[in-house]
């Protein structure tokens, strides 16, 4: 049965933080708040944490996996970040938005774009996560947490661990988490493209 921290979420509790970064040390899967939605992770090598993962949204190798990263820095060691790029990032981030942007050689093969070498990345504003990352010093590997056949994502930490509690290892409770998704943009090409809308303001992208 999975355990269950309930986190401050604006303080959260560093006791709860760093035992939450050992869970997923020692190969755990955890659901954890964002700023958009909650959201099941693991570490970045953990490769049952993955199967698990996708096992509990029911999906196959084609559904990606986002890199929630602590800051712009961290996402310019996991992709390739021009000064175009950089500039754009550096005026959204933190945020409600997903990235795609080509890998670096820091990125697992087996997370890439089949075929074009992307990865999605992500810095969400949200201080649960935002400890989360900095005791991990490392991001975590990341799918919202929308269960097969349910119209919004999970936002109920109570019904998240009536309904997850045997399939993960840990749930962090921050209370009621929101249920729109992050507006995903493709900054692969010339310009930026609107790839789904969500929570970013997208205005802020001139799009």
């Amino acid at each position: 049965m999975a355990q269950f921290f309930s986190v401050h979420p604006d303080n959260p509790q560093p006791r709860l933080i760093r035992e939450a970064v050992k869970i997923l040390k020692e190969g755990g899967v955890v659901v954890y708040p964002t700023d958009s939605c909650y959201a099941l992770g693991c570490m970045l090598g953990n490769k049952q944490g993955m199967e698990r993962i996708r096992t509990i949204r029911e999906v196959d190798d084609r559904h990606h996996f986002t890199l929630v990263c602590r800051d712009l820095s961290e996402i310019a060691h996991y992709a390739r970040v021009d000064n175009r790029q950089y500039r754009l990032l550096k005026g959204i981030t933190p945020g409600g938005y997903t990235f795609i942007l080509e890998a670096s050689k820091e990125v697992p093969k087996r997370l890439l774009h089949a075929k074009r070498s992307t990865i999605g990345l992500r810095v969400p504003e949200h201080p649960v996560v935002a400890a989360l990352l900095e005791e991990l010093a490392e991001p975590i590997l990341s799918m919202t947490l929308a269960l097969p056949g349910d119209a919004y994502p999970l936002n109920d930490p109570e019904e998240i661990r009536e309904r997850l509690g045997k399939q993960v290892d840990l749930i962090l409770d921050a209370g009621f988490c929101g249920i729109e998704p992050t507006t995903v943009i493709d900054l692969t090409g010339d310009g930026a493209e609107l790839i789904r809308q969500g929570k970013g303001d997208v205005s802020r992208l001139g799009l």
